[in-house]
């Protein structure tokens, strides 16, 4: 072997050593008899490097997974005693191969399992027994061998082929058959010899025993001599987690759910005998987290087996079954309220299922509604926060927690179906126990009262969000809740987390404001003052700026007499910070967005005259127009290239705003009917020079195409004069990108205004496809996955940019380019449906197809038209799905398919029968499909379109080689 390129395999080798090491694996990897060396380099113990053995069997693991076919009957056996004479080595080895080392090794033999069982090595686990016998190295190898093989065979995440699970479920059949009593046997042995000695090969035989339960005969382990060990494993210490999931596997296998419930309350009678329900006794959370996901299986097994007899109408069976549940509750509220989370978490999933009972069962006893109250009790207490709780910096053990409340929050709506009375009173009660005292209360127990009012409107839910209509006990507690909420000065408590729940809770609430709006006013100056748009954390005015957007979109009808008032309080917050100022602004520019957004709302939907929405827009957008031309010279004169890319920003914020105004608008409120069309033609004005700016192109054409798209809506036709010197613009020296991002605009006038920009469309049509191609047509290099990708995206712009113009009435822009240039359009459409393997972009292709054909197939179309569909178009619905890469089993290529087959009705549709004949007796017959051609033509004659779609796909299999 090449030694210097093994030096390469130490992690702390440097970077050209790895390089040469990696280079000799590929190369091993090809070489044909390259293994033979890293064999005979195990088997002899060659190398003491473990790096090298692991490299060794790399090489290996690849022969057999990919090459053992090509290899000759002595070389497989080769491989067979390669791997058994290094399991004999390992016996006698003075100290045991590193971890990754077995691991490894185990994965290789599990390979070579896989391959040979069912053929040449039926013996391969009696073969390896009686190499390992029952010393510890060698059970140790056997146990990982195992669990090599479990993940081949069984492992979900593993995806296979159908082969290859075909191959898995003969191979467990075989296995049931021939060999795993004599495995249960083993792993009753080996259970048996360590379970007081060697506490890492037991728990491995524990892991072993759980993975395979879920595939084997059942009654092998859950017998008396198997669970009473299991049992015994239960109490000490070292094994009872691992014994702990062993058991749960047992608990979860499927099986008769009378067997399950026996099975079930023997193992509960025991485990409650020898003391493990005493859950306050227990102080090793690590096994009671395992234990509580034991309970859990036990508790959702019950339930299975309880639903599966009232199903089958086994009412005493079912009866049993409930009480068998019932009795388990205890146990269950006891994890549940834990301090724990992660117990807590475990148990939810039969706290839940429980819940699911109760909801089917018409009455519920006293016990059972003792039991819901516990469980919402129990919920509340565990939505709180923790003292240890990181706000400021929110870390793993934070992201778990509100994991955690997610699944709390699953349980509350599954109570408030069992009872919403029950829920909506008990909430009641801790939202004004607490809400009473906040001021001497600590925060989490403020911040979880508020919180439950905010999950009840999820909870309970209506339409509309209309919470205070209805239903009037429910609707009068929300109102008094929101009423204590409003007026209780709660929302001044100093703690970031009941600030936020307090804005959260007022925006989802929103509808109790047009009930009793006099609060409107206490909860703007909330959000507009230290409490939220100013206060101190970041996190929080940035919450506010978003909800304050809601707040004042959803009550914009009560914001009237307001307005002036909040525009005057928000201005400073309004303000473009540029980079040179050194001052740090209270919002970020995407908070600034949801402010910018806001005014916009209060100005459109107010009841001012057009003149004052116009006076109160140009207020707004003016300071934003004269920094931009301010910080436009600036940037043209700018020479560091850090102070060009943050001026570049500045002005990329300022279009942003500006265009967020825009949003207001509607229908019901246009931009010409607020008067407003001439500050944003202004606008245009000021952002258009930005296109011809030199530097920092990418950021500012984004941001002044992102206007313009916002203004062909709200300007409609006003904003024409300015589209050809945009466009002009855009096109200079432009990437595929900038082309990708530009041709949607174009696509929107178009659509937008069809015939109006017919000379404008033609004017530019060449020069825009001009720039298409040239970018289409610049070399990349071979392997560059970026620049295809990108290629490919604008090759789909360009025939979306085509479908578009056609699609819109507006072929005569196409017709009007002269011939040349028509025919190498189309024949690029032919190119595009036929010659690259992208569905998306074939079936756009096609579409314009069948629209040409539509347009100009008739006979009064251009001149030439018609023989090019017989020479080009004809031939491209053919060539295209006979392509290899035309997959039919692809969705996206079925599409393709189906606007293939519409295209040859439409050629069909406009040339009649001689369309039929030229298929008939010229183009079929040259595709060897003889006798397909008269079902063809039949198929393709049919009225009912959908018929020949299906005809065309069963044609295209069964024409594929």
């Amino acid at each position: 072997m090449d030694e210097q390129a093994l030096l390469g395999l130490n992690p702390n080798a440097d970077s050209d050593f790895r390089q040469r090491a990696l280079a000799y694996f590929e190369q091993l990897k090809i070489s044909p008899d390259a293994w033979q060396v890293c064999a005979e380099a195990l088997a002899q113990r060659t190398y003491s490097d473990d790096h090298v053995k692991f490299f060794c069997f790399q090489v290996l693991e690849h022969q057999v997974k990919y090459k053992y076919s090509e290899l000759t009957t002595v070389q497989q056996q080769l491989i067979r005693e390669t791997l058994i004479s290094w399991l004999q080595a390992q016996m006698l080895n003075p100290q045991p191969e590193k971890t990754f080392i077995r691991n490894k090794a185990a994965q290789v033999f599990a390979l070579l399992f896989v391959t040979e069982y069912l053929t040449k090595w039926p013996k391969f686990f009696f073969d390896i027994l009686s190499v390992v016998d029952l010393n510890p190295r060698g059970v140790d190898l056997y146990l990982r061998i195992l669990m090599a093989i479990d993940s081949e065979l069984v492992d979900r995440d593993v995806v296979h082929t159908s082969e290859e699970a075909r191959r898995n479920t003969l191979i467990k059949d075989t296995m049931r058959e021939q060999c795993i009593p004599n495995l249960v046997e083993s792993w009753y042995q080996i259970l048996q010899n360590y379970q007081f000695t060697n506490s890492e090969v037991t728990c491995q035989c524990l892991e072993v025993v759980g993975a395979y339960v879920s595939w084997i005969d059942l009654s092998l382990i859950a017998n008396d001599r198997f669970i009473n060990m299991l049992l015994g494993h239960m109490s000490i210490e070292v094994l009872r987690e691992e014994a702990c999931d062993c058991l749960f596997e047992v608990v979860n296998k499927g099986m008769d759910p009378v067997d399950k419930m026996k099975l079930v309350e023997s193992l509960c009678q025991v485990l409650q005998s020898a003391g493990f329900f005493s859950i306050d006794q227990e102080e090793d959370v690590d096994f009671l987290a395992r234990f509580s996901k034991l309970v859990n299986g036990m508790g959702q097994s019950l339930i299975v087996s309880w639903s599966k007899l009232i199903k089958n109408g086994d009412i005493k069976n079912a009866q049993e079954a409930l009480q068998a549940i019932e009795t388990k509750v205890a146990l269950m509220l006891q994890l549940l309220i834990h301090e724990d989370d992660d117990i807590s978490s475990n148990i939810i999933g039969f706290c839940y299922d429980y819940l699911h009972i109760l909801k089917q069962l018409t009455v519920l006893s006293d016990q059972q509604k003792a039991n819901v109250e516990a469980i919402m009790l129990a919920v509340m207490k565990k939505l709180t926060y923790d003292e240890e709780y990181n706000f400021e910096n929110e870390g793993e053990d934070e992201a778990m927690f509100v994991e955690y409340r997610k699944q709390l929050k699953l349980l509350l709506d599954r109570l408030a179906q069992v009872s919403p009375e029950l829920l909506l009173a008990s909430v009641r009660r801790v939202f004004s126990s607490t809400l009473q005292n906040w001021q001497t209360t600590r925060f989490m127990e403020v911040e979880v009262a508020i919180r439950l009012l905010y999950m009840l409107a999820e909870a309970l839910p209506v339409s509309h969000g209309a919470h205070f209509s209805g239903d009037v006990s429910k609707a009068s507690a929300l109102q008094d809740m929101m009423r204590t909420l409003v007026t209780s000065g709660v929302s001044s408590y100093q703690h970031t987390s009941v600030t936020l729940e307090f804005f959260e809770t007022v925006v989802r609430y929103e509808k109790f404001f047009t009930v009793e709006p006099q609060h409107i006013p206490c909860v703007l100056m909330a959000f507009l003052d230290h409490r939220g748009l100013r206060h101190s954390s970041a996190k929080v005015r940035s919450r506010t700026a978003y909800l304050f957007s809601r707040f004042v979109k959803s009550l914009n009808k009560q914001m009237n007499p307001f307005i002036e008032d909040i525009l005057n309080r928000i201005q400073d917050l309004l303000e473009l910070s540029p980079p040179e100022n050194g001052h740090q602004s209270l919002l970020s520019s995407d908070d600034q967005l949801f402010i910018y957004e806001t005014a916009g709302v209060l100005i459109v939907n107010s009841e001012y005259p057009a003149e004052r929405k116009q006076a109160l827009m140009r207020n707004l957008l003016t300071p934003l127009m004269e920094k931009f031309k301010i910080l436009l010279e600036k940037l043209m004169l700018a020479q560091d290239e850090e102070r060009q890319a943050s001026l570049a920003d500045c002005l990329n914020h300022a279009v942003g705003f500006a265009s967020r105004t825009s949003k207001a608008f509607s229908n019901k409120q246009t931009v010409k009917q607020c008067g407003c069309s001439e500050v944003y033609l202004d606008c245009l004005q000021t952002f258009l020079p930005a296109l011809s700016c030199p530097l920092q192109k990418d950021i500012l054409r984004s941001g002044v195409r992102t206007f313009l798209h916002r203004m062909i809506i709200c300007l409609e036709e006003e904003v024409l004069p300015f589209i050809p010197s945009a466009s002009e613009h855009m096109l200079k020296d432009c990437e595929a990108k900038d082309l990708q991002e530009f041709i949607p605009l174009i696509n929107q006038i178009t659509a937008k205004f069809k015939i109006q920009v017919s000379p404008f469309l033609q004017q530019m049509f060449m020069p825009l496809l001009h720039a298409i191609f040239e970018v289409l047509l610049r070399p990349a290099e071979e392997n560059d996955q970026s620049a295809a990708l990108e290629k490919q995206m604008l090759r789909r712009s360009y025939f979306a940019f085509l479908q578009t113009v056609t699609g819109s009435g507006m072929s005569e822009v196409i017709a009007n380019q002269g011939a040349e240039n028509v025919e190498r359009v189309l024949v690029t459409v032919i190119q595009g449906a036929v010659e690259y393997p992208d569905p998306i972009a074939q079936k756009t292709c096609f579409i314009i197809l069948s629209k040409l054909v539509e347009l100009w197939g008739g006979k009064d179309g251009p001149v030439g038209f018609a023989d090019f569909v017989y020479k080009h178009i004809v031939p491209a619905c053919f060539l295209a799905p006979l392509k290899q890469t035309f997959d039919l089993a692809d969705a996206q290529t079925v599409l393709a398919l189906s606007e293939c087959a519409v295209t040859l009705k439409t050629i069909h549709l406009k040339r009649g029968p001689e369309c039929v004949q030229y298929l008939q007796q010229e183009y079929l017959p040259s595709l060897q499909v003889a006798p397909e051609i008269i079902q063809f033509c039949q198929a393709l004659q049919q009225p009912d379109a959908k018929v020949f779609k299906n005809y065309l796909k069963v044609f295209f299999q069964r024409a594929k080689p």
